[in-house]
């Protein structure tokens, strides 16, 4: 049975970039064209910062592509450049064995995930929610359910309409993310009545939520204060798994 055609009883919502994976959404084009690795970078800590909106990246990431990139170029690409963090894989393996749907929510490229779920470099996911900025023609592999994000704020939109597809309750519902793009997203779960995880939780999230009286529910890995550079190592230390006692409180308590 594919995922998305499954009864599921709750839900959990997450970013990818940063969050899950070590990696940057943008990465794929600086692995291509390496002069604009720093100008990648750049673009993509101006939204996460809610400097720009992510219209305006995709704008900014357009003109420096010469062209679109290939299924296979990102093959070549994940081949080398694809990471999770520790026991992510077992975490989205463990939920979708409970009946919890795990979905992706993130403005990384709707393209990258298909490439990715096609090498079954990851679980089968029931809903996807991530940037058309990337997209290839449908796959078996892909999603049963793909939304595509434009702006930030689609996100609490996005994991709105799964939860009302398959019947899950707010309380049932976990959102994770790590930066202040994921702002909106956790504003949305407070006002809903869902829990939020922040993960290798950036200072400008716990800037967004306390400016905006939001909790963060719990906070996993390495939270960052303000200008404090990221540790990857530090990140690299965490096992995602250690997860699996908080959602089970969360989401079957």
């Amino acid at each position: 049975m594919h995922p998305s055609t499954r009864h599921f009883r709750a839900l959990v919502s997450s970013d990818w970039s940063e969050c899950l994976s070590p990696t940057g959404p943008f990465d794929f084009i600086a692995f291509h064209f390496p002069e604009h690795a720093a100008r990648c970078e750049e673009i993509f800590r101006r939204y996460t910062g809610n400097r720009i909106t992510l219209g305006e990246a995709c704008e900014q990431l357009a003109a420096l592509l010469p062209g679109p990139v290939s299924a296979e170029a990102m093959d070549a690409y994940l081949e080398r450049g694809f990471a999770v963090y520790r026991g992510v894989p077992e975490l989205i393996a463990w939920c979708l064995e409970r009946d919890i749907l795990f979905m992706i929510n993130t403005t990384a490229m709707i393209g990258y995930f298909q490439r990715v779920l096609a090498a079954r470099r990851l679980p089968p996911l029931p809903a996807l929610s991530a940037n058309a900025f990337l997209r290839y023609p449908p796959a078996p592999s892909d999603p049963g359910l793909v939304f595509e994000l434009r702006e930030i704020s689609d996100k609490g939109v996005h994991t709105a309409e799964v939860a009302r597809r398959f019947g899950i309750p707010p309380r049932r519902v976990v959102v994770i993310g790590d930066s202040g793009g994921d702002g909106p997203h956790f504003v949305w779960a407070h006002r809903a009545g869902a829990f939020t995880i922040g993960s290798m939780t950036k200072e400008s999230l716990s800037r967004y939520c306390a400016e905006r009286g939001v909790p963060i529910g719990h906070r996993f890995g390495v939270s960052y204060a303000a200008g404090e550079p990221r540790d990857p190592g530090r990140e690299g230390a965490f096992d995602f798994r250690d997860l699996i006692p908080v959602l089970r409180e969360v989401l079957e308590g």
